[in-house]
């Protein structure tokens, strides 16, 4: 018998049947296209209900990341200041120890007013606020606010500062209040 071919009931030979698209012979059974395409659906449907799950857990957990972030900064600018607090407060005892005793002599009384001042330098400075003292200087309006302008005797330069009324104060690299000076004025 040739190939491809099969035969009949009555001897006959005849060509054998194609096989559709989509059939599958499984042991010299067909199945039915349909229940492949349920098949095939009930594994997309799984599939994409472990996509929808892992969708959900990734939005959950931004979600608490976004969350977490806003509680660190919100702590972030609630306590901000507490080291500087926390440098400052030997500084208000000292002033309080000052003020209650009332047997110290003048000397006495500025010895601990001078030891006051370095605490209160030493917070600043772990603070990282610096004093603006431009004396000298040539004028930067950005650190400095001219307050007069003076003329020139020749010791200092012009656009330079000759005095200062009020010192001014940086953080770091910005300036907290600019120094209040006099100029000696341009040529």
């Amino acid at each position: 018998m040739a190939a491809g071919q099969s035969e009949g009931t009555s001897g006959d030979i005849l060509p054998q049947e194609q096989a559709a698209p989509g059939d599958v012979a499984v042991a010299g059974a067909s199945v039915d296209p349909l229940e492949e395409l349920r098949a095939a659906l009930r594994v997309a449907e799984a599939r994409a209900g472990e996509n929808h799950d892992l969708y959900l857990r990734a939005r959950a957990e931004a979600e608490n990341a976004r969350r977490r972030a806003q509680d660190d900064i919100a702590k972030a600018h609630k306590y901000a200041i507490e080291s500087f607090a926390e440098a400052l407060v030997p500084v208000v005892d000292s002033l309080e120890k000052a003020l209650q005793d009332e047997s110290s002599s003048a000397g006495a009384l500025r010895e601990g007013v001078q030891i006051t001042l370095r605490q209160l330098r030493s917070a600043f400075e772990r603070g990282r606020l610096t004093e603006i003292n431009p004396v000298g200087e040539k004028f930067d309006p950005h650190r400095h606010q001219a307050i007069s302008a003076v003329p020139g005797d020749g010791t200092v330069a012009p656009n330079h500062v000759v005095a200062v009324l009020q010192k001014g104060w940086m953080i770091s690299d910005r300036v907290l209040r600019p120094a209040l000076v006099t100029v000696v004025q341009g040529s």
